[in-house]
């Protein structure tokens, strides 16, 4: 669907950019960039690729996808397998987005946190090539350290090791163009954790954060712990998460304020959450496992929903209708 299609009043402008709605897909869903065009075709206002590494690299041992169906989730372990930061670049610049796409970047496989000079070095690799793609792409660059899936990653998200590589990234970032910049955090980092990473986000030059990537708890399950552990270690996504997600959202919205920006990500299936998340301080959503269950057409959907729900209300666009 064009973007121009959707209601007007749904409109989101951040990053510098424009969005038709707020709904976008998350990242780990296209990792190599092959179906940006059709993806953007299905109604989602953007997409986010990757996750992509400097390296390439295989997924991890199979099986590493699980539905748990009783509970409308997924678990992965896939660790971030991908063709490869230069390769996937060079296909999105080939084939250019109707609307914007954020480029996740994690660390390669092969590459140890110790010393973390190389891991850091690994990063920036791979925003280089994401920035120079991004001058004839629309769109923004996410840094995730947050993934359970790779060994040792989410170590990068102690503020000492974060400041470090953000600082890096930035010293790339600067002439022009300037590309926004956003650290996807994780949903298990304690309170105390995430105020210290927010600090270091609310004090650097990047954009702002996409909260939360999956997590590697298990409470409150409907289904059975005898399944959930034959499954074992990877991210859970889906609606168990939402709770906490939400929590993450309007806390980094009281810590960061309102000139950084927050992509909410979690347990999304409905257009109540998706005013939830907005209403707790997100200013764009992404799904990935309600996509996954409901089907193709669903950011288009909730959209919809969206927009009935601003006639409702009488409010005359979605951020009056989150702020009512």
């Amino acid at each position: 669907m064009a973007p121009e299609s959707f209601d007007p009043r749904l409109r989101v402008k951040t990053l510098g950019l424009d969005f038709a709605h707020p709904i976008g897909l998350a990242a780990g869903f296209d990792k190599n960039a092959r179906r940006v065009r059709s993806l953007g075709a299905l109604g989602f206002s953007h997409l986010e690729i990757g996750t992509v590494t400097a390296l390439p690299q295989r997924q991890n041992p199979t099986p590493n996808l699980f539905r748990l169906k009783d509970d409308l989730a997924l678990v992965n372990r896939l660790g971030f397998p991908n063709e490869g930061a230069d390769a996937v670049c060079a296909r999105l610049a080939a084939r250019g987005s109707q609307i914007p796409v954020g480029i996740s970047i994690g660390k390669s496989r092969a590459v140890a946190i110790d010393p973390i000079e190389s891991a850091i070095e690994d990063y920036v690799a791979s925003f280089r090539l994401a920035k120079e793609t991004l001058k004839t792409v629309r769109g923004f660059v996410v840094v995730n350290v947050s993934s359970p899936n790779t060994k040792d990653l989410r170590a990068m998200q102690t503020a000492e090791i974060a400041k470090l590589l953000l600082d890096a990234i930035t010293a790339e970032n600067k002439g022009d163009p300037r590309v926004p910049i956003l650290l996807k955090v994780a949903p298990d980092l304690d309170d105390a954790a995430l105020e210290a990473l927010l600090e270091v986000v609310d004090i650097s030059s990047i954009d702002g954060i996409v909260a939360t990537n999956t997590t590697i708890a298990r409470a409150g399950l409907a289904t059975g712990a005898d399944v959930v552990a034959k499954i074992g270690a990877g991210g859970l996504s889906g609606p168990p998460l939402r709770v906490r997600a939400l929590e993450v959202v309007k806390r980094s919205r009281a810590r960061l304020g309102a000139s950084k920006t927050i992509i909410g990500v979690g347990g999304i299936s409905n257009a109540a959450d998706v005013l939830a998340m907005v209403r707790a301080g997100a200013d764009l959503v992404q799904i990935y496992t309600s996509f996954i269950y409901g089907g193709p057409f669903l950011a288009a959907a909730l959209a919809r929903e969206i927009g009935c729900e601003i006639d409702r209300s009488g409010a005359p666009s979605l951020r009056d209708l989150a702020r009512g």
